[in-house]
């Protein structure tokens, strides 16, 4: 599935879960050099956000952009699709 949309537009929009959680702040997207396809979002989380259930690194968390399911006045993510740490 592809999403075109500005970039621009997704600077410090917030990122909550399809229940609802509110996630964090879009800080950068990770991008394949080669193909130009989003990866994954980093995300400034939320202080009181559980983070066990994260993928992280430093002060952030990688949430696929196929967990993505809607981009309008917040980033919404299904947290289903959101990858356990290894």
């Amino acid at each position: 599935m592809k999403k075109e949309i500005f970039a621009k537009n997704l600077s410090n929009k917030q990122v909550m879960g399809s229940d609802g959680t509110d996630i964090g702040t879009l800080y950068d997207l990770i991008i394949d050099e080669n193909s130009g396809d989003i990866l994954d979002l980093k995300v400034k989380p939320d202080p009181d956000l559980n983070l066990q259930e994260f993928r992280t690194e430093n002060d952030f968390i990688f949430l696929p952009f196929d967990a993505v399911r809607a981009i309008k006045d917040y980033i919404v993510v299904d947290r289903k699709l959101i990858k356990q740490p290894q």
